[in-house]
């Protein structure tokens, strides 16, 4: 089985969620920080009378690569090859991760520096490296606050983002050199310091440079990585090899689709117009080896779903988890897996396997938004709906719903039902059933039966 998305803690995300609930920090910093990145992007995408438009083609062009995803790849290897880049194959985090730390032990780097990368974490690159003596270093702001804190992930854009100042002032003082620390604030720009000036000296030292890419560009070869910091051009630039670890569903078929996502993607993610850096390479530069590992993990099984194989258009905005009125409260530590929040809940158990990840397709409560603000209109809630279909079912709630369709199959037998409910409620206490149905009420309101059904009051009149 791939790994890394599977669930990272082996708690149910039912569990989680309570305990994350009940976080009253916790909810504070996520509604602070989602609350802004959702006013940004409103007001970015309120701008373009054309939003649709993009999104439409955005869409398409995501699944013109699916559909013939065979092609585009030989295509992408042919181009960077030609251009330099030597192309491995890894059909799954194991051989993802022994590709990568091998061609690392091959230079005799103990330390690397990273762009971050979602692909990397859903492998378990980090872990791996340093089960062989070698230290990852992230250069992400976020992702160095979530490092140096012995933490995880939370977001896909900010993953420190249930972390506040305070905390990450605290983090700093901990871990870094404390000539950078001294007298160190909580203000922001101060923080930011402190982080340049601790990444710098890794920037200098470092001889190996492992990165993702936000898209790969089939007819040139090329990969695209956006970010907002500049940490990204010094792991490209410095270093003398520079590893590339990237999903097969990152493929564009050629440079122009890049106007279509370069547009959607700053807006959704950041609220910004344009990322402030957006690094683009096809080969190595002067003096560096460029190495791309296209990793598959899981995505051509769910390719070969029809009702489940957009999920693989996602551009990892995370627009839908700033969106989703369950991440806001839980957060993405709740979810145990690499991707949180509403395409986490579909993608986590389409790349491992449904029984790895039961309980993540429950993890919505349907409303919609996230397919309202997605930038590739991925029709997250209808997965949701179909990967439930396809969860294990516990024998209570298989007879119940067996009685239930054999009581809705015969208009005269759902009369009598719902007439019958109006004795259930001496049922019912305070809005909840009795045994066994009482699992489910803990975690939803019951509703009272109404004195009279429908059909009757419609008969008196």
């Amino acid at each position: 089985m791939p790994r890394g998305t599977g669930n990272l803690t082996g708690v149910p995300f039912p569990e989680a969620a309570r305990e994350a609930v009940g976080n009253a920090q916790l909810r504070r910093n996520l509604a602070k920080a989602t609350g802004t990145i959702r006013a940004k992007r409103a007001a970015v995408v309120g701008e373009l009378p054309d939003w649709a438009e993009l999104r439409a083609a955005g869409a398409a062009i995501k699944d013109d690569v699916l559909a013939h995803l065979d092609t585009h790849l030989t295509r992408f290897e042919a181009a960077a090859t030609e251009r330099g880049s030597t192309v491995h194959w890894a059909r799954d985090a194991d051989e993802a991760n022994r590709i990568v730390t091998d061609l690392i032990a091959a230079t005799g780097a103990r330390e690397v520096v990273k762009v971050k990368s979602m692909a990397t974490a859903e492998i378990g690159l980090n872990e791996a490296l340093e089960s062989a003596g070698i230290a990852a270093v992230e250069t992400d702001l976020a992702e160095l606050i979530v490092q140096l804190g012995h933490d995880k992930p939370s977001h896909i854009l900010v993953p420190a983002i249930h972390r506040n100042r305070a905390e990450i002032r605290a983090i700093f003082a901990a871990t870094m050199d404390a000539d950078l620390t001294r007298d160190l604030t909580d203000d922001p720009r101060a923080l930011a310091e402190a982080a340049r000036a601790h990444l710098r000296r890794k920037f200098l030292a470092a001889e190996v440079a492992v990165s993702g890419a936000n898209f790969a560009v089939a007819d040139t070869g090329g990969l695209v990585v956006v970010e907002s910091e500049g940490n990204g051009r010094m792991c490209l630039s410095l270093p003398h090899t520079l590893i590339s670890v990237v999903g097969i569903e990152k493929l564009i078929p050629t440079w122009q689709d890049l106007e279509v996502f370069l547009q959607l993607l700053p807006r959704s993610s950041t609220g910004e117009r344009m990322n402030p850096y957006t690094s683009v390479w096809t080969g190595p530069t002067e003096g560096q080896t460029s190495h791309i590992v296209l990793v598959d993990n899981g995505r051509t099984a769910t390719l070969a779903d029809p009702d489940g194989r957009a999920a693989l258009r996602c551009i990892r905005c995370s627009a839908c988890l700033n969106s989703c009125p369950v991440y806001e409260r839980t957060g993405g530590h709740a979810y145990g897996s690499t991707y949180p929040g509403p395409i986490g809940a579909v993608l986590s158990p389409q790349l491992t396997g449904v029984d790895r990840n039961p309980t993540l397709p429950y993890a919505s409560s349907l409303c919609g938004v996230c397919l309202d603000v997605c930038p590739v209109a991925i029709d997250i809630p209808s997965m949701l709906v179909h990967l439930r279909a396809h969860t294990p079912k516990p024998p209570t709630e298989s007879a119940t719903m067996r009685a239930a369709a054999w009581a809705m199959s015969n208009h005269n037998r759902w009369r009598r039902l719902l007439r019958a409910g109006r004795f259930a409620k001496a049922l019912t206490r305070r809005n909840t059933a009795p045994p066994p149905l009482s699992a489910w009420t803990r975690a939803r309101d019951l509703p009272q039966p109404p004195p009279q059904t429908f059909r009757d009051w419609w008969a008196s009149r």
